[in-house]
């Protein structure tokens, strides 16, 4: 049975005055060279898009303290994931870029940050027109795929399709064309026991067994008419380009819609590419088919990620084992695990980066597996579909539905490259 789901997009417009024009007045152009080439020189990230804040988005992404989209802009989402990144490696957490942040995420150049990526025919199939609005014409196409080849290298290389352009005017989207890409790495790779979503934040981290956060995303989390659920829950079970049911009697309606439909799977299909199932009965953590919207958009109470970050949660989880945790107001991500951030220290000068390459490096061959992970974490990815995932817009409705029946090794490896009287406090305290 295909899954039910109860989660849509509910667009929030946050239209701020003056912001266009100044966003404007600072995105200059840069090319893919620019950002091998950018270094940090003290202070918070440039205002605007700039090279520089495309190049610590890649760092974060490959460090698994996802960005989101990757587009060069200084935002919400980049500046939660330095907090992320911060709050992981014990550090004051206030999401701006510093000498210390910056030195950490030394240890994850270990590839020049774009690639060359020649476009295939593959590239080109599979496309569809258009996405519709109404589920009545959603349910009538064959699939929910991508709208063009820049939307489906978009997802493949985290980064937005208007970034894509960015880096390479005038280009011609086709197979044949070579075009520069960023290299967000490979995905991460373990066991996660432990998921901690974080309204507040709206970050979501994943734990292994021994504590260590493996991964941590940003994410939608419910809205203020349909919240997220409360409390501790498990993965029951993850499917993979899931279909998606829209049934009027049990959720919303829209339009005229008063029949139940079934919208055919697809990365632009309402719960994206990814859904995974939770003990609570209709809730969820799932992709999404407007990854650069997630702190703009809301949810009808589901976990709404972008699709790559779902896809590779999904490849860590358990279902059984896995457990679901959704924080309380006024508890941080680091009071619930145990971390304790250092106190605020005098900074040095920015480190140079570990490994560097010229800026008309490409890369083919796919990175080794990302710095902190051993081969104990690495666990083979499971998928499956869940039972019945039914659509509702409540957390009390939902209850009806219920059945009746150690260490930390990136301190480790930039034990050499800190600044001196630096240290990063140990994680070990972490349950």
């Amino acid at each position: 049975m295909p899954p039910r789901t109860r989660c849509l997009s509910l667009v929030m417009v946050l239209a701020v005055a003056g912001a266009a024009p100044a966003a404007a007045q600072d995105d200059r152009p840069f090319t893919a060279a620019d950002i091998e080439a950018a270094d940090y020189d003290g202070g918070a990230l440039p205002a605007g898009r700039s090279a520089l804040t495309a190049r610590v988005q890649v760092l974060l992404d490959r460090s698994g303290t996802s960005p989101g989209v990757i587009d060069g802009f200084k935002g919400g989402m980049s500046q939660s994931a330095i907090m992320a990144f911060e709050r992981r490696s014990g550090l004051p957490v206030d999401g701006v870029m510093d000498p210390h942040v910056w030195n950490l995420l030394q240890s994850f150049s270990y590839e020049p940050i774009t690639m060359d990526y020649t476009i295939t025919a593959e590239d080109a199939e599979g496309l569809v027109d258009e996405i519709p609005e109404d589920y009545a014409d959603k349910a009538r196409m064959s699939s929910m795929g991508f709208t063009s080849i820049a939307e489906k290298l978009g997802e493949r290389f985290h980064m937005d399709e208007k970034f894509l352009a960015f880096l390479n005017p005038g280009a011609r989207l086709e197979p044949g064309t070579t075009i520069r890409v960023t290299d967000p790495g490979s995905s991460i790779r373990g066991e996660v026991t432990r998921i901690i979503v974080d309204k507040a934040t709206r970050r979501v981290a994943a734990y292994n067994a021994n504590g260590r956060m493996l991964v941590d995303y940003p994410a939608t989390i419910g809205s203020d008419a349909t919240p997220s659920p409360s409390g501790d829950h498990h993965v029951v079970t993850v499917a993979l380009d899931p279909n998606y049911t829209y049934n009027p009697a049990r959720n919303f309606k829209q339009g005229d819609n008063d029949k139940a439909l079934i919208v055919p799977p697809g990365p632009n299909g309402p719960v994206g590419s990814v859904w995974i199932d939770l003990s609570k009965p209709s809730y969820g953590i799932h992709g999404t088919p407007t990854p650069s919207r997630l702190f703009h958009n809301q949810s009808f109470g589901c976990v709404r990620l972008t699709n790559w970050d779902a896809r590779e949660l999904a490849g860590m989880v358990k279902g059984g084992v896995t457990s679901v945790e959704f924080l309380q107001p006024g508890v941080t991500i680091a009071q619930a695990t145990g971390v304790k951030t250092a106190p605020p220290v005098q900074t040095s000068e920015p480190l140079t980066p570990v490994a560097t390459a010229p800026s008309d490096a490409t890369h083919a061959v796919a990175p080794a597996v990302p710095l902190g992970l051993s081969d104990a974490d690495m666990q083979p990815r499971q998928a499956g579909t869940p039972d019945r995932v039914y659509e509702n817009t409540s957390e009390e409705s939902a209850e009806a539905l219920a059945p009746d029946s150690a260490s930390d090794l990136l301190s480790d490896a930039l034990s050499g490259a800190l600044p001196e009287g630096f240290v990063v406090p140990p994680l070990d305290g972490r349950p």
